[in-house]
């Protein structure tokens, strides 16, 4: 996980976004070139992510960077994750934003990595998925977050995967079985996933050759139930699950017959602590 997610152009977006025409505190008490040491540290358990943007943030600024915990690392409270030396006004316009990057992150990263944790100790290996639908101009980060964490992200845009949705429906004429057999002709390479939220669409996107079935906010006794009814039919679609999929209901979902999980809450995941240390150079 030690490459960047955002490219340098992405970065000095952020900066610019930061302090746009530099840092007006640190520029009015005159620090300057003031040469100093900043250190980032886990305040708590975590799955690491984003030391290796933090440290490109404070070499675009002219520090050096030096990242002592890359990404995908496990580590306990108290671990160095980044150090940075330079110019005191480079460290104190760029740690703010490093810090919030790695804290994000790492926030995601770690909550992914408690979910996989807890399903590989009920002795299931299904995948665990990210929603794709977050906030615009995050998906990059996001994405490394999740695969630091263990996990993995479902259907990054609009045009990597093949869906059948219920909006779409709205405004078709054309019977099911018509509609999946346009779709299977203008891509007969990819698998076809339905969107459903219940029993009764799961068995008629099933018989219609659907190979994906994303039961959406279905509840773990739905989804067994789901799962009987398509066996007892002879039908055998993959079956994933979508919403709010998290360390308390995971195992419980993988239980009941799920093949993948897609969470929408960690995207929601809480920030992780980070300790942030500054000390004069001699």
């Amino acid at each position: 996980m030690s490459l960047l997610a955002l490219s340098d152009e992405a970065l000095q977006q952020l900066l610019r976004d930061e302090a746009p025409y530099g840092d007006l505190s640190t520029m009015s008490l005159g620090l300057g070139d003031q040469p100093g040491s900043v250190t980032l540290a886990a305040k708590q358990p975590m799955t690491v992510c984003g030391c290796e943007e933090a440290a490109r943030l404070f070499e675009l600024c002219g520090a050096k960077a030096h990242v002592l915990s890359p990404s995908g690392r496990h580590v306990p409270a108290g671990t160095q994750l980044l150090g940075a030396h330079g110019p005191a006004s480079t460290l104190l316009r760029v740690w703010p934003l490093a810090r919030t990057l790695i804290a994000d992150t790492s926030g995601l990263a770690s909550e992914v990595a408690r979910i996989v944790t807890e399903l590989r100790a009920a002795g299931h290996t299904l995948p665990l998925a990210c929603t794709a639908q977050v906030f615009p101009g995050t998906r990059a980060l996001m994405a490394k977050a999740v695969h630091s964490g263990g996990g993995t992200m479902y259907r990054l845009n609009l045009s990597d995967s093949l869906v059948l949705t219920p909006a779409q429906r709205v405004f078709m004429d054309a019977t099911l079985d018509d509609t999946v057999g346009r779709l299977r002709k203008h891509h007969p390479e990819r698998r076809l996933v339905a969107e459903v939220g219940s029993l009764q669409e799961a068995l008629a996107m099933a018989s219609a050759g659907a190979e994906v079935l994303e039961l959406q906010g279905m509840p773990p006794d739905a989804v067994r139930t789901c799962r009987l009814a398509l066996h007892t039919a002879k039908l055998h679609p993959m079956l994933v699950v979508s919403g709010e999929v998290t360390a308390a209901n995971a195992v419980a979902y993988a239980i009941a017959g799920a093949e993948m999980l897609v969470s929408s809450a960690l995207p929601h995941a809480v920030p992780r602590e980070i300790e942030v240390r500054f000390s004069r150079d001699a």
